[in-house]
This record gives C-alpha cells, structure tokens and sequence, in this order.
C-alpha cells in the first residue's frame, strides 16, 4: 500500500534552515507528481510547494524564493528545502501525492516546524 513518511521538523531560529524529506513506497514514485502541505493551527491546510514527475516545481507566492522542492526518483524521497524561515512558517508539513484512476489521495503522518526564537 502507499506510504508517506516525512522527517526533519523541528525547532529553528528565525532566519533559519530546515529539510524536510518524506520516504514514499508502495506506488512507481517517479511517475507520481507530489506536493508538500502545511497546517497551522486554527488555519486550512496550504498547498506550498508541487513537483511534477517531469520535476517541473510551483510554490504560492507565501514561500516562493524561500522554499525549494524536489525529487529522487532512486531513493523514492521528496525533499523540502525551507530557508529564511519566519515564525509564520510554523506548521505540521505533510506530504502528499494521489491517483487519478480511482481517484484517491494519500497523506503522510507530517512533521512539526516550529519557527521561534
């Protein structure tokens, strides 16, 4: 069966640097785009950041410049390169992918970012 598991929270200064990974089996990863999401508390679940399988990548304008995605289609992992980290990026970071046929959506348990001094 499919499964997401991200590592590399924790706690960062301000201005900072954190990698987040997320270890995917149980699908042809490479042929899979992914995302990673993130939700703070009281708020919806934001997209930040999307890697197609050609690897071609998006972020919304919130972290655009700041965070970079990408892929190893060898060790089957999506990293998340997350500098000049604010206190308004602190977040549970989950990884995501889907199918469309069925269409079914598949999650990671996340990992927690903490930005504070």
């Amino acid at each position: 069966q499919v499964q997401l598991v991200e590592s590399g929270g924790g706690l960062v200064q301000p201005g900072g640097s954190l990698t987040l990974s997320c270890a995917a089996s149980g699908f042809t990863f490479s042929t899979y785009a992914m995302r990673w999401y993130r939700q703070a508390p009281g708020k919806e679940r934001e997209l930040v950041a999307h890697i197609g399988s050609s690897e071609r990548t998006t972020y919304p304008d919130s972290v655009k410049g700041r965070f970079t995605i990408s892929r190893d289609n060898v060790k089957n992992v999506v990293y998340l390169q997350m500098n000049s980290l604010r206190p308004e990026d602190t977040a549970v970071y989950l990884c995501n992918t889907w199918s469309n046929v069925p269409r079914n959506e598949y999650w990671g348990q996340g990992t927690q970012v903490t930005v504070s001094s």
